[in-house]
């Protein structure tokens, strides 16, 4: 089992809370988002967009958001 403390910052992400991503919804579509933990970012497959998520915090910009391929 490997220590938490010896494992790079990088590594360790914030959660985010699971009441706030009940929550959210795309600001395009208005739709219900996807949430993908290892990429951390919430997926709107209406929009074809993918928000980031930044210290734990969605930046639900569609600006800020990459677009799915």
């Amino acid at each position: 089992m490997s220590d938490p403390q010896n494992v790079p910052a990088a590594n360790l992400s914030p959660a985010v809370d699971p009441k706030l991503l009940e929550i959210l919804v795309c600001p395009v579509t208005k739709e219900t988002l996807k949430y993908d933990r290892d990429a951390q970012e919430l997926i709107s497959e209406g929009a074809g967009l993918a928000y980031p998520i930044r210290d734990g915090i969605p930046i639900m910009l569609p600006d800020e958001a990459r677009q799915l391929s």
